[in-house]
């Protein structure tokens, strides 16, 4: 099913407002999540709809969060969420960081408390959009297998970067700390697909191709995934005072309470250290000098990253955004949520 991204926006936001959220929180939450399906990030857009109604409804997102920003110093900030939409806190907090990098030149802060915050890189590319370069990094489920171990203690921990170039395109980075996010798993298992042996083990920490049985994840590039997710974890963690490791609750546990996830967000302000137009401008020199590089065999062009978010915005302008079916007839239905999250396991559907 092909939608218009205005459409699919509105649809959500309507779904999400019924389920509880006030309508601005709903508003800006719709706009995260149709962020990711308009850039392919399908994992982290509207298929994540009926969860998030689900708990909003069950009473484990604050609809009515008492969001309050603390100053700590002159660079530094937590946010408290209260509990609250993590897609609107991450959002509200990237605002003090930014306010903070513009004045002072960077500014580092943490968001406490929240739910689920979706694709990150919106928040980074917030910043960017403000001639800022931006880092994030969040909590997740304990959903992975630490490098040598056979049960789950780190969740996909992603990380996120973003930095503007001269011509208003930005070089974007986002990534599970994972071989692949699990999100893309329940894709996967939504569309009735395969996934590669590299992403997962069953229950017997054996490799498997079956999103559906899936049991852990496996960290990227094995040890060098696995000290990634532990730095993510100590800095949205146990830098807040937060749970971390396999303390952090599963998305599925209980809709009915508070999820307490953390996030940091990093940023610096280029005219601090150099000059800006000409950092853009090098920015822009980096994406023009990646995509003139000599492709390998196998491969048409080297992309900067990113330009491959960039080319699928382009064609979903064109063409509608696709989203499955079954997602579609649940957003255009009157059906707030069908009762199918609550207290599964790690591994739900």
């Amino acid at each position: 099913m092909r939608v218009t991204k205005e459409e699919l926006k509105q649809l959500i936001k309507n779904k999400l407002h019924k389920a509880g959220l006030t309508e601005s929180h709903a508003d800006t939450a719709a706009d995260v999540l149709v962020f990711a399906d308009a850039r392919g990030i399908h994992s982290h857009g509207s298929m994540r709809v009926e969860y998030y109604s689900e708990r909003i409804a069950k009473g484990g997102i604050n609809t009515n969060p008492n969001f309050q920003f603390e100053k700590t110093g002159p660079c530094s900030g937590v946010f408290h969420a209260d509990g609250g939409n993590g897609l609107v806190a991450a959002k509200e907090a990237m605002k003090e960081a930014i306010a903070i990098a513009k004045e002072n030149g960077v500014a580092i802060v943490g968001v406490e408390n929240m739910s689920h915050s979706g694709a990150i890189s919106y928040f980074t590319e917030q910043a960017a959009d403000e001639d800022l370069v931006a880092l994030s990094v969040t909590l997740s489920d304990p959903m992975v297998v630490p490098f040598g171990g056979s049960e789950p203690y780190y969740g996909t921990n992603p990380i996120a970067f973003a930095a503007p170039s001269s011509d208003g395109r930005k070089i974007t980075l986002d990534m599970a700390t994972t071989v692949q996010a699990w999100g893309k798993i329940l894709y996967a298992r939504s569309k009735n697909e395969s996934i590669p042996d590299s992403w997962a083990v069953d229950a017997n920490g054996n490799p498997t191709t079956d999103p559906h049985k899936v049991n852990a994840l496996l960290p990227i590039s094995g040890p060098k995934g696995y000290g990634l997710m532990m730095m993510v974890d100590v800095l949205s963690g146990i830098l807040l005072g937060l749970p971390f490791g396999n303390k952090v609750t599963s998305m599925y546990n209980d809709l009915t309470e508070y999820r307490k996830l953390g996030q940091l967000h990093i940023v610096i302000n280029p005219s601090y250290f150099t000059d800006l137009n000409q950092f853009k401008q090098n920015i822009t020199q980096t994406m023009a000098d990646l995509n003139n590089i000599k492709p390998a065999p196998g491969f048409s062009k080297v992309l900067y990253p990113g330009q491959n978010n960039d080319e699928v915005i382009e064609k979903y302008e064109k063409d509608g955004i696709d989203i499955v079916d079954d997602i579609y007839e649940y957003l255009v239905s009157d059906v707030v949520h069908n009762n199918k999250y609550d207290n599964k396991d790690p591994f739900a559907e």
